[in-house]
């Protein structure tokens, strides 16, 4: 899957994620000296002053052991006790740029293909793993690696390694053609999903313009629909044959374990498995262009983007790192020269970003400009292109590479929470020995960082952006051509929303040698191990305490890892915006974070970037939030930042301007999306007009409306609904309630609420009834169809949902689901289909989401009113549906809380909607006691499918006839009339 980017400078790897934002200190160059020095005094004299750069970098660090089996395979552990869970998470040296000629593709399919069963365990990967309340399992596939991890119970650590070991060592005899032939499909759709979105195409321009036909970095992860329909049986077990051995692999075991415990578990299961052959090196030397190159495309998007890409050396040159560095402060920072330039001064373009897309071989220097709609794409190329040659020519400053620096480095800590998953410790440990060599990569990769210099940053960027550059042009309009026949070994005839992302299976990411002990012995694989003792959950404790303004605390501790993480929620949500003024509350939230009464917008980026500091404003139907993500060591200055970001806005009038130009795109772009068109037009229809919740759910608004909001407006809707008497503090890290009492009452505790009384929203509205229906809204040239349907509930979020959550969980919200796998596993129509419970302060919804290929629209429709109908009727949840259920759930509870943002989701949910405190520690208790009568007289009662609406977002050429063959109301309306 095509993922969106989390970070402004998303990189290829997580070595390279930490490059791209890297940084410097630049110790041996006077104006970087000076500007230490400058620092230190300071931080001697304000306590607010933000810690040291080489004091962030030396809390960085994840100790680990290191130990090779006999037959190869590599094993680091890192033990890390906070919770009862351990990270396994197995890397291979296999990835696209393997692929021979006729077979892209291939990698990523056999990452699919290690989930359908293997020799002893011939069922799904997904439900044993589901059983033992495994979190954060999937594999992704990418140029460089296949890797598949999962973060599991310590009493089940057992049965995840023989599970692994079994389809490293006992796939083959499991691979079926059937098998086969179903994830081709479910592959297929995967490629038409990341197709069918604004700037699918791009990530096969990127590749094939800057790398020549045959280069391992020339065609996409994802591959052609013709290699991939041309797969046999015998090219996939010989894929299997020539990559998949233990010699080609490191496992990386992290969290409730030591080394010794290690050793004999990991000779117990992988021992006895055979050495493979060594997957070649491949040639991938970085290309140059012959000269410039233009070319320009069309998208359904909001408006034009330009791009300035570059093939570049990957993580064998030491000029990736330079390189990132530059990325990172030409258009990585908030405060970064591109966005100051091109998006605050000139106000040309509503989004500019720069990365270093490093890979192991070769990467990709990639900088694009959203123009803002009316300037002329000349002129933004032109202001891109002069701003890409000052900084050649100038090179960044010594104070931004030490932003830079700090950056990364407080994002690296916050990071060292989660012992596994796609970016915590253990893959970055596996990376690290993979891609260098070295499991402690991240660690000295930042060092080298700190030493970089503003010149050698400037002359490294020069060397590489100094030759022939491949422009894209992405205009808004109709494509020329589809996806189909991109992603290829060859290039297509001439006829990347932003950074490449790995391709996922599921998603709808030291010390010297030591020789292992013992000789191999053959495990038992007759059955499944037994799960061992598994520890409950142990939720902190929530404590109390009110600020001298009457703004109630509500604190939760976590000490493992120097970071806190605060929300002030008030009670306002888009459910607060005026309904004839829809759009007013994202509008504010967005000129919020630009600037205050005493920092402008790029002032108050820079000291965000001083402190390693996150601080957003963000929305949902109920509750206006505002976050601060801080190092313990910066709590003070963060806390006193977001103080300031929240009491005093500036409301500059001409940021209003800029603001509300970036606004509108948004707007656009969500019509360019189907899943945001689908979920426009169906909130309304499920709610009625008048309803709270009848609004776009991204609370961006109208166009019409957004274009007219004035000063005044937003800054009374700030006066009447952000105020200390609707609002709440949480907290959890790293600090004491005591202490943030104390910085909370210093930001906050003068902060009065106005005489007047507060306002309250009202929930009273009808809901209409609504009878089954299709809308279908007619999307030309879409590979894929947007099935997405629903009704509203009776229940609250503020009631039970336990059995409801658990009745759903069985049908369509979990990947083992009936919906799911019916349409993806067993169709093949699909990459993934959901159903899920909505639920707000006042009614919910129940909603089903399915992405289809066009073709099979009118049949996967059939087969969601068959599921839906049948599990509403005679085929109710099922003995092992419903242990599957109660194991997963009970097993997963110490795997969900194990970071402090992870907690204050927690927290969030307990205090929001009125859950005791210990509400967590109790779900054991009741998902125990669940049965299938009682799932069943749930589903009964509220999956209705009479009163299904549906909405359908595709071709209507495609799609409208298989819609009329199911005798159910269709109503077409155009893209133009959302």
């Amino acid at each position: 899957m095509r993922l969106t980017p989390i970070t402004r400078f998303a990189s290829a790897s997580l070595l390279a994620l930490s490059l791209a934002a890297t940084p410097v200190m630049a110790q041996d160059a006077p104006a970087a000296a000076e500007a230490m020095e400058d620092t230190t005094t300071e931080m001697a004299d304000d306590p607010a002053a933000p810690a040291s750069v080489s004091d962030l970098i030396d809390a960085v660090s994840i100790p680990y052991e290191q130990f090779e089996l006999d037959n190869g395979l590599t094993v680091l552990v890192h033990e890390d006790r906070k919770a009862p869970v351990v990270a396994v998470s197995v890397w291979y040296n296999v990835g696209s740029k393997h692929e021979p000629e006729g077979k892209t593709g291939f990698a990523h399919l056999f990452e699919h293909l290690m989930f359908n069963g293997s020799e002893n365990a011939p069922n799904d990967f997904f439900e044993p793993l589901q059983q033992v309340g495994a979190t954060d399992f999937n594999g992704t596939t990418w140029f460089d690696r296949t890797n598949y991890f999962q973060t599991v119970p310590t009493g089940a650590l057992d049965r995840t390694l023989m599970l692994e070991s079994d389809r490293m060592g006992y796939l083959l005899g499991a691979v079926t053609q059937e098998k086969l032939d179903n994830q081709i499909g479910v592959v297929q759709n995967e490629k038409r999903q990341g197709d069918n979105q604004s700037y699918g195409l791009t990530e096969y321009e990127q590749l094939e313009n800057l790398y020549p036909s045959g280069h391992p970095y020339h065609h996409s992860t994802i591959g052609s629909m013709d290699d991939l329909s041309s797969a046999t049986l015998e090219d996939v077990k010989q894929w299997f044959r020539d990559n998949y051995g233990p010699n080609n692999a490191v496992i990386v075991l992290a969290g409730d374990i030591d080394t010794a415990t290690a050793k004999a578990k990991m000779n117990t299961w992988f021992g006895a498995i055979k050495r493979g052959p060594e997957t070649p090196t491949v040639d991938a030397p970085v290309p140059t262009l012959d000269a410039p190159k233009s070319k320009t495309i069309y998208d359904k998007v909001a408006t034009t983007r330009v791009y300035r890409m570059w093939a570049v050396p990957g993580l064998d040159n030491p000029d990736f790192l330079p390189l990132s560095m530059g990325a990172s402060v030409l258009g990585g920072l908030a405060s970064s020269r591109l966005d100051n330039s091109l998006v605050r001064e000139q106000q040309l373009a509503v989004r500019v970003v720069a990365n270093a897309q490093i890979f192991a071989q070769a990467g990709q220097f990639v900088v694009y400009a959203d123009a803002k709609p009316g300037v002329d794409k000349d002129t933004v190329a032109a202001a891109l292109d002069a701003e890409i040659a000052k900084f050649l020519e100038e090179g960044p400053t010594a104070e931004e590479i030490q932003r830079s620096t700090t950056v990364y480095a407080a994002g690296q800590i916050r990071g060292l929470e989660q012992v596994g998953g796609f970016s915590g410790k253990a893959p970055t440990l596996a990376e690290g020995f993979l891609y260098q060599g070295d499991p402690a990569a991240y660690k000295t990769t930042l060092k080298s960082a700190a030493a970089l210099t503003p010149e050698e940053v400037r002359s490294v960027t020069a060397k590489w952006l100094s030759r022939p550059v491949f422009e894209l042009i992405v205009e808004p309009g109709d494509r020329k051509e589809g996806g189909e026949d991109r992603g290829g070994f060859v290039i297509a005839p001439e006829s990347y929303a932003g950074s490449l992302q790995p391709e996922y299976y599921s998603n709808p990411l030291g010390l010297g040698m030591q020789g292992a002990t013992g000789a191999p012995v053959e495990a038992d694989r007759s059955k499944l191990p037994d799960v061992g003792e598994l520890k409950p959950l142990d939720f902190p404790d929530i404590e109390r305490a009110t600020l001298s303004n009457g703004m109630e605390i509500y604190f939760a501790k976590r000490d493992a890892v120097p970071v806190v993480s605060v929300r002030v929620a008030f009670d306002a949500g888009y459910a607060a915006d005026p309904r004839n003024r829809l759009g007013l509350q994202s509008l504010m939230l967005q000129l919020m974070d630009e600037g205050t009464t005493t920092l402008d917008s790029t002032a108050l980026a820079i000291e965000r970037e001083k402190y390693g500091a996150s601080i957003f404003g963000t929305a949902d139907a109920d509750t206006t939030s505002f976050g601060l993500d801080a190092i313990t060591p910066n709590l003070l200055g963060s806390l006193n930042l977001l103080a300031d970001y929240i009491r005093n806005p500036a409301f500059d009038e001409n940021e209003l301007e800029r603001v509300r130009a970036q606004q509108l795109t948004r707007i656009t772009n969500e019509l360019n999306s189907p899943a945001q068109i689908a979920q426009r037009a169906l909130m309304p229809i499920l709610y009625g007009d008048q309803h709270p919740y009848g609004i776009p759910p991204s609370g961006t608004g109208e166009a019409e409306v957004v274009s007219t909001i004035t000063k005044e407006e937003i800054s009374d809707f700030h006066r009447v609904w952000l105020r200390p008497d609707m609002a709440r503090v949480l907290v959890v890290g790293d600090t004491s309630l005591n202490e943030a009492v104390t910085l909370l009452e210093a930001s906050f505790g003068d902060w009065q609420a106005p005489n007047t009384p507060a306002p309250v929203k009202s929930y009273d509205a009808p809901v209409p009834d609504t009878s089954r229906k299709i809308v279908l809204i007619d999307r030309p040239n879409s590979p894929q169809s947007i099935i997405m349907g629903g009704h509203v509930l009776e229940q609250k979020g503020t009631d039970d949902l336990t059995v409801l959550r658990a009745a759903n969980e069985v049908f369509g919200g979990s990947f083992l689901s009936r919906i799911n796998m019916n349409l993806r596993e067993t169709k093949g129509w699909s990459y993934g289909v959901r159903s899920l419970l909505r639920a707000p302060l006042d009614r919910g919804n129940f909603l089903i989401y399915a992405p289809v290929q066009a073709d099979r629209t009118g049949d996967s429709i059939t087969e969601l009113f068959r599921d839906l109908a049948a599990y509403t009727t005679t085929d109710g949840v099922t003995g092992e549906e419903l242990t599957r259920l109660i194991n997963g759930n009970v097993r997963e509870l110490p795997g969900q809380f194990e970071t402090s943002r992870d907690v204050l989701g927690g927290l969030t949910n307990i205090i929001t909607y009125g859950r005791p405190d210990d509400y967590y520690e109790t779900l054991a208790e009741k998902y125990s006691a669940l049965t299938t009568d009682q799932l069943d007289a749930a589903a009964r009662q509220t999956f209705s499918l009479s009163d299904l609406t549906l909405v359908v977002v595709g071709d209507a050429k495609v799609v409208g006839p298989q819609l009329d063959a199911l005798g159910i109301p269709v109503e077409v309306r155009s893209l133009d009339a959302e």
